[in-house]
């Protein structure tokens, strides 16, 4: 309730710096928003301290690039914008652009993050061997394997990269899996797993694009995924097990992805192929798990700084 049993506001009671305090505490942004539903001189004290882009910033710092919102029709321009220049019509707007942002914070989560494959560093036999095969679960497809390999490498230190295009340009990630891939055709049946695993998230490099014909690129390389992409958060490094199974990354805070890229960094070789002496690295299966954006919302990067427009 907002009123004391005295008849005085419970913010008033509190005072301002205590009650942002207590507004700040909250653990989902959600909440703070229907806080300030309880009164007008709540919802006012919400949107004059900026508290919902506030709290979503302190969950996901990557949405600094959210700085400021100007409401345009259907579409909301995110631009700098100095806190002590703000009117209250711009505060108003920003209230409304973290609101609506909040409550997709609050979307279940779904085990089905990826829309395609794009790109891997390298390819073995294409387009038997292809990225996209990774997209199907397990590791066989009406009684074939079904799998991704890179080209065989003498040294096992050379790396490897699987790009995908997450399902909205607006998700949170919070695991990833990953299924090497065992060669029940060759003896031993070797299990090709790298030593480790690293996971990167941004946005194409300006101008941002809606699709890309590299999923037919069996080898886009790490000088191009530079030139091409911008990466705005990077994990931890991962211990991979060489072992047959879905391996489960959980990233130590749930990342908030601007732009819908997904780059898999697969660090070290452990199986030389008897065959040729050369090492590889092979994945079966590939899954995001996260919290997708409504399609209501989509994001358009502008240029290489991050600035964007958040449509809505």
């Amino acid at each position: 309730m907002p009123m004391m049993g005295d008849g005085n506001d419970f913010i008033d009671w509190l005072g301002p710096d205590m009650s942002i305090k207590v507004l700040m505490g909250l653990d989902d942004p959600s909440d703070l928003v229907r806080a300030s539903t309880v009164s007008k001189s709540w919802r006012q004290f919400v949107i004059e301290n900026g508290l919902s882009k506030q709290l979503c910033l302190r969950m996901f710092p990557e949405m600094s690039s959210f700085a400021g919102a100007i409401e345009i029709s259907n579409m909301i321009e995110i631009e700098e914008v100095q806190s002590n220049g703000m009117e209250q019509g711009i505060l108003e707007k920003n209230h409304r652009v973290f609101a609506c942002l909040a409550k997709g914070f609050s979307s279940s989560l779904r085990p089905d993050c990826i829309a395609q494959a794009i790109s891997a560093s390298s390819t073995d036999n294409y387009p038997e061997e292809a990225i996209e095969n990774t997209l199907s679960p397990g590791d066989r497809i009406l009684q074939r394997d079904s799998y991704w390999s890179s080209e065989g490498q003498i040294d096992p230190s050379i790396p490897e990269s699987l790009v995908y295009k997450l399902i909205s340009n607006l998700s949170v990630v919070t695991e990833i899996h990953v299924q090497p891939f065992q060669a029940r055709f060759q003896y031993g049946h070797p299990i090709y797993s790298s030593k480790a695993v690293r996971f990167r998230m941004g946005h194409q490099r300006f101008p941002m694009e809606r699709a890309s014909n590299a999923t037919n690129d069996p080898a886009a390389g790490f000088n191009a995924l530079e030139d091409r992409y911008v990466w705005t958060y990077t994990s931890p490094v991962f211990p991979m097990a060489q072992e047959n199974s879905l391996q489960k990354f959980m990233l130590p805070e749930p990342a908030f992805c601007i732009g819908g890229i997904l780059l898999i960094e697969l660090l070290g070789r452990v199986q030389r192929q008897e065959m040729d002496g050369l090492y590889y690295i092979c994945v079966s299966h590939v899954q995001v798990v996260g919290r997708s954006f409504s399609e209501a919302f989509d994001v358009e990067i502008h240029d290489p700084s991050g600035k964007c427009t958040l449509k809505h």
